[in-house]
């Protein structure tokens, strides 16, 4: 494998991070994957379901889908172990793989290791690293022990999945079907699905099919991301992947590197014996002139001057002065040859002061009293005595570290004030609305409501106290208002006779303000179908005039008059 051309950036992640991971290299791939899987599962499922059909066992065509799932996770698995690596399959290079890939490992997949839960890690180990049994027995047990209850319940969560997306179609139909008909419509359903009729079991079929085409290759990315992970916890990809990169950095910048160096070592070899011919004919000349100086202890000597006249600038005492005059008195002791120890490095401060060199008091007192001075410890400690304060005086006022907003204090005055008037001018205005409409709200408390306001035009909103009884003649009378241009009124009045006949023929007694969907219910004690049928058709003309503002044709409408005459006897 070739760890540098991944495509992932690998890391020790948990067991549920790696499962996102496997589902994201899905969801990138995704056109890669669900091409081939539609190319080979849908011919398979029709031709199951063909099959099933003849034979009179769609139930074994479903079960047989579902069998052959670890059959079909070659496929997602196929694409996703090459596209981690940079190099995606097209649809056809995946198709013809899942023919033939793999084909030792059918017979385990499709029989024993069918239930197993932890099928998403066991199937790379297999298919991708192709060790032999005892070898891919250990590799198994190596990579899968401590994942094994993740591989579990990502098994029962895919599982539980394919069940809800299932019911969720189902009902997702149910949402087309007009609420009117939906209890009919479900006890149907429920009576096929008892009853298992053949297109319900292919209806089961092909939505088994679809929730396992959107599930399984996720279930199969997150298993490949779990084996991801335990490779990389044991074997160290990340560090190995970092290593690698290294060396190919360093690999590049060798050559350059060792040009470098080679010309560098050839320049200095060459300025070398020039440079040391110099400097040895510089020392020459100087030793031949006979003019060697130590010119450190001119600079010495001035730095000792500069200190004691600091010193006596600073207000330095006379013991100091005279203490610094005796040790600039101390002889130089010389050193005598026989003293001289072959390879000992003799003590300078020895040589000059002897035994004087162990008596520091004076140069103690100098240091003391140089640290007393006030500019060397401008720090000092001082304790006063204050008296306390009296209650009844007030205390002196304390310097105010604030700065002056006196500017901000009139700003704010003058927002507030701003605001106030405002304020008062939204309640004068309220005041002037309420006194101005005084008219229309002050009868609701005079007498608790006003009276009725008939409102303009031909509507009517006042009730009637009875009903008008129906015609005897009640087609004529529907058919002339309709030819009156009273398309409304011809309509309600078709309603309100269909209901009435309905409740009488059905023996059955409405509450009054009946809904449609409730004299819909009561028509359902009608004894013939076709009377029911009619109410039905009736209804439904009525309710796309009264809510869609939508009205037959003349001939649909009088033909619908004519039927429910002969229904319910209108004629008179």
């Amino acid at each position: 494998m070739k760890l540098e051309a991944l495509t992932v950036a690998l890391r020790p992640r948990t067991a549920w991070e790696a499962c996102e991971l496997g589902m994201a290299l899905v969801r990138r791939n995704a056109g890669a994957i669900w091409k081939p899987w539609l190319l080979v599962s849908l011919p398979l499922l029709i031709a199951l379901n063909a099959i099933g059909w003849a034979l009179d066992l769609l139930w074994l065509s479903g079960l047989l889908m579902w069998w052959l799932k670890p059959w079909l996770d070659r496929i997602p698995l196929f694409v996703i172990s090459r596209a981690v690596f940079g190099e995606t399959p097209s649809p056809r290079q995946t198709a013809r793989a899942a023919l033939r890939w793999g084909g030792r490992w059918w017979l385990p997949y499709l029989t024993w290791r069918r239930l197993g839960p932890a099928r998403p890690l066991y199937l790379p180990v297999d298919l991708l690293e192709g060790g032999d049994g005892g070898e891919a027995r250990q590799r198994r047990a190596a990579l899968g022990a401590p994942v094994y209850g993740v591989c579990a319940l990502l098994t029962l969560i895919c599982l539980n999945f394919e069940l809800v997306l299932m019911l969720g179609l189902v009902f997702a139909g149910a949402m087309f079907i007009p609420f009117d008909y939906l209890p009919d419509t479900l006890k149907s359903l429920w009576e096929a699905f008892v009853d298992q009729p053949g297109w319900m079991i292919a209806l089961l079929n092909v939505l088994q099919w679809i929730a396992m085409s959107v599930i399984e290759p996720f279930y199969v990315g997150a298993g490949f991301g779990l084996y991801l992970n335990r490779r990389t916890e044991i074997e160290g990809w990340d560090i190995e992947i970092v290593f690698r990169r290294l060396r190919a950095r360093l690999s590049a910048a060798a050559a350059p590197s060792l040009l470098a160096l080679c010309l560098g070592l050839g320049l200095a070899t060459w300025l070398a014996p020039a440079q040391a011919q110099d400097t040895g004919g510089d020392r020459a000349a100087q030793f031949e002139g006979g003019d060697v100086a130590a010119p450190a202890a001119e600079p010495a000597a001035d730095n000792a001057q500069v200190d004691a006249d600091e010193l006596s600038e600073q207000g330095g005492s006379d013991e100091y002065a005279e203490d610094e005059e005796a040790e600039s008195s101390y002889p130089s002791v010389p050193i005598r040859d026989d003293e001289k120890k072959p390879g000992a490095q003799t003590s300078t401060l020895d040589a000059l002061y002897g035994a004087a060199r162990s008596d520091d008091a004076a140069l103690r007192r100098a240091v003391d009293q140089s640290m007393k001075d006030p500019t060397v410890a401008p720090k000092q400690k001082q304790s006063l005595w204050k008296p306390r304060a009296k209650a009844d005086e007030p205390e002196p006022d304390k310097p105010s570290s604030r700065r002056d907003r006196s500017g901000f204090n009139g700003i704010g005055s003058g927002l507030a004030t701003g605001l106030e008037v405002v304020l008062w001018g939204v309640v004068a205005l309220i005041v002037g609305l309420l006194l101005f409409s005084l008219s229309r709200w002050l009868g609701w408390f005079r007498s608790g409501a006003g009276d009725a306001v008939q409102a303009p035009g031909d509507v009517r909103s006042a009730a009637l106290a009875e009903p008008e009884p129906l015609p005897d003649d009640i087609a004529t009378a529907i058919r002339r208002l309709w030819r009156g241009g009273r398309h409304r009124d011809a309509l309600a009045l078709m309603y309100r006779a269909a209901v009435e006949s309905m409740a009488q023929r059905a023996q059955v007694t409405l509450v009054p303000g009946a809904t449609e969907a409730q004299c819909l219910r009561a028509s359902r004690q009608l004894p013939l179908a076709e009377d029911r049928d009619a109410f039905a058709r009736a209804v439904r003309v009525w309710q796309y005039a009264a809510y869609a503002e939508t009205l037959p044709a003349a001939e649909e409408f009088d033909e619908l008059v004519g039927t429910l005459s002969q229904r319910f006897g209108w004629a008179a």
